[in-house]
């Protein structure tokens, strides 16, 4: 069975690259891959109707260039990442980016978004983009690999999932982890942040439960002393490197306050590596 893949562009070098890591990533897996544009198109004020040339003037001048876009996008796939386990289709939507992924996830069965973490009006500055950080945080039914600018290097040796185990796991919320860490020959670092605090009875039985679910895949457990999450992590991969951090976010907002501004100054490290959100909807 095929692993349908979505992929968002808005043909940026950002999501160029997301392109080229998701083909690289899952190299040797059968997929479809589903490349989606959005657009809009605006109703023209009177004086814009006087002074716009006539091409200007066609709903349809929006469609023709996500269309076209498209096209060239395929073209270029085709000249540098051939690959019989591969299969494209295109999508081109007039909506808004949240909308489309929710309805291409329903319609087609998506079962995992790849996109660029910053668009083409992003700074590189910015950690992650605010379209990443809407469909990480509402885009709650398949699970999402953000990718960001300067990620080239695809092979994954080490994966750090982050968890605090204080909520029972289930195996089907885990189930692409294992899966990509099987398909890269990875290792997933499972790194709980802790104060001076003892493991609670809860938090055995949830770790206890957690290597059920990871059975399939090589996993190692860790603990780093941190106030806080993103600063844990950080000194994490100082220490021991990593090449993609894997969160489940329980609750809306995670991305939003993991990430606000003042830390994202003191965490170059988290721009630079591929995050793997996956989702608890019971949060």
């Amino acid at each position: 069975m095929k692993n349908k893949i979505l992929i968002p562009t808005d043909f940026s070098l950002n999501a160029w690259n997301a392109i080229q890591y998701a083909l690289k990533l899952y190299l040797n897996k059968e997929c479809e891959f589903y490349i989606l544009h959005t657009y809009t198109s605006s109703v023209p004020s009177k004086k814009e109707l006087i002074n716009a040339k006539s091409d200007e003037l066609s709903f349809e001048n929006a469609k023709t260039q996500s269309t076209r876009g498209l096209e060239e996008v395929i073209i270029k796939i085709d000249s540098l990442f051939k690959n019989d386990k591969h299969t494209f289709q295109t999508i081109s939507l007039q909506d808004d980016l949240l909308s489309a992924m929710k309805t291409m996830v329903e319609k087609r069965d998506i079962q995992l978004i790849i996109m660029g973490t910053k668009g083409a009006s992003n700074y590189r500055a910015t950690v992650l983009g605010s379209n990443t950080i809407n469909v990480m945080e509402n885009l709650r039914v398949c699970p999402v690999i953000g990718v960001p600018y300067d990620a080239e290097e695809v092979a994954i040796n080490q994966i750090i999932f982050s968890t605090s185990f204080k909520t029972h796991y289930k195996s089907k919320e885990l189930t692409h982890l294992v899966d990509l860490a099987r398909t890269q020959s990875a290792n997933i670092s499972v790194l709980h942040i802790t104060g001076s605090q003892e493991f609670s009875k809860l938090q055995l039985e949830n770790k206890q439960l957690l290597e059920e679910c990871l059975e399939d895949a090589s996993y190692s457990f860790h603990e780093i002393e941190s106030k806080n999450v993103a600063s844990g992590i950080r000194t994490f991969v100082n220490i021991n490197g990593g090449d993609m951090i894997a969160f489940i976010n329980r609750k809306h907002s995670f991305f939003s306050t993991l990430f606000n501004k003042p830390l994202v100054q003191d965490l170059g490290m988290l721009s630079e590596l591929p995050l793997f959100v996956m989702h608890d909807n019971r949060a």
